[in-house]
């Protein structure tokens, strides 16, 4: 029996670290039932590069991702979307386009990643890539009945879910 694919946008204003991270993420542990996207608001020039390396660490390829504006999926040819995702505060309190065929919504928000040093850069980018792969592996976890309800995907992003994440 096949299982309906499920085309999940992470969206974050700049579209460099999170929303990499989570549509990498997402893309790499996948069971076949989803394909991820990300987009942001304000889209920077490229993916943080300490994103892409914790990525290609994981085997991930990242040579597909880069930073874009949500507007790349408002068109008639962008794949529908059944699950948005906002990472960030900044994108989870902008107005968001009108996106067709009322998808799931849901905020699953993470610090910023920061850092003085390349080292203290490296340690928070980690952090926040443990919380996120966290959150991904519980979304996976959803039978395709669980992921028709609006509240299992929304009690995903919870602050005590991270606990388990190390946070």
């Amino acid at each position: 029996m096949s299982h309906k694919v499920y085309n999940v946008l992470f969206l974050c204003t700049a579209n460099s670290a999170r929303s990499i991270m989570s549509e990498g993420l997402l893309n790499h542990l996948n069971d076949g039932r989803f394909k991820a996207f990300s987009a942001g608001s304000k889209p920077g020039t490229q993916p943080n590069p300490f994103a892409l390396e914790l990525l290609q660490k994981i085997g991930h390829d990242t040579s597909y991702m880069y930073s874009k504006s949500w507007d790349v999926f408002e068109g008639e040819d962008a794949p529908k979307m059944d699950i948005i995702i906002t990472v960030c505060g900044n994108a989870a309190s902008e107005p968001c386009p009108i996106w067709p065929g009322h998808p799931i919504t849901a905020h699953w928000g993470y610090d910023d990643p920061h850092g003085e040093t390349d080292e203290e850069k490296r340690h928070s980018f980690a952090q926040i890539f443990a919380q996120i792969k966290h959150r991904i592996e519980l979304l996976l976890s959803l039978s395709d009945d669980s992921l028709a309800n609006l509240a299992n995907v929304r009690a995903i992003g919870e602050p005590e879910v991270l606990r388990g994440a190390g946070q």
